[in-house]
């Protein structure tokens, strides 16, 4: 049965595939599952990362530059394998800057579409100066990890928040940063109203969270144009807020919008 809401495209910003480096024995099983439930949503493309060993040899959100470039190869044998189904973006450790300019150049010399920023150096470093200029060079989005509002230091990573994005944003206005999974946890409201003046920033609606009002406020700070569909970690959440979004009224181009038509403009899909 397919369970998307409506006809046409379908473009999911925010994926992530496991490979055999990541600590788990079934992971080729857990990546056939993500792409079989795609099939039942109606999921077009996948744009997909993978965060180094995903904590196996090097933390998650910090990995070492041997797991960054491990987790690009696996990316990049996955969209051979699954051509049209599957994008990727690069994973960078921006802490590494030589090793994240070359894994970037590497990558989307064999395809890739997008960067990957974890969460190993706060979004307002100027350390992320390079790859965001290289990404606004080569004409890619960036999506980057977030909290939503930053209270407190996390271990293992320097976590971001919208106001850090923005700051590394109005550095490099010719850049597109993705803010990502605004359903991910924390103060979602608080990102919403800080993006608000922030024009190269797009909201990634990935993320665990459907809480009443997050919709209604993205489309009030940012609109539909600013908005992209995506599912993370937890695809079902994905699936009900499109089935949130056509029950808002919406009209056919803004929600066109929101499911690929934007994807596909910023990361130059032919759908």
């Amino acid at each position: 049965m397919n369970l998307a809401p409506a006809a046409g495209p379908l473009v999911d910003v925010h994926a992530h595939f496991l490979h055999k480096r990541c600590g788990r024995s079934d992971w080729a099983d857990r990546n056939a599952s993500r792409l079989a439930a795609g099939a039942r949503i109606g999921i077009t493309v996948h744009l997909a990362s993978i965060l180094g060993s995903f904590g196996h040899s090097s933390p998650t959100y910090f990995p070492s530059p041997e797991d960054v470039s491990a987790g690009n190869e696996a990316m990049r044998a996955i969209v051979r394998t699954h051509p049209g189904l599957v994008g990727g973006y690069v994973t960078v450790n921006p802490n590494y800057t030589d090793h994240a300019l070359a894994e970037i150049e590497r990558g989307l010399a064999e395809g890739m579409v997008g960067v990957k920023l974890a969460a190993s150096r706060r979004a307002s470093d100027a350390l992320l100066d390079p790859v965001a200029a290289l990404a606004a060079e080569r004409g890619v989005p960036v999506l980057q990890h977030v909290w939503q509002r930053r209270v407190r230091e996390v271990p293992n990573q320097e976590i971001s928040d919208a106001l850090d994005l923005g700051e590394l944003a109005a550095r490099h206005g010719g850049a597109h940063f993705i803010l990502a999974h605004i359903g991910g946890g924390g103060d979602w409201a608080h990102s919403l109203r800080a993006l608000a003046s922030v024009p190269n920033v797009w909201v990634d609606l990935s993320g665990s969270g459907v809480d009443r009002g997050m919709l209604e406020l993205c489309l009030e700070c940012v609109g539909a144009e600013r908005l992209l569909w995506g599912t993370d970690l937890t695809m079902d959440t994905g699936w009900a807020k499109l089935r949130a979004l056509e029950t808002m009224g919406l009209d056919d181009e803004a929600l066109e919008g929101i499911r690929w038509k934007t994807a596909a403009r910023l990361f130059r899909l032919s759908l």
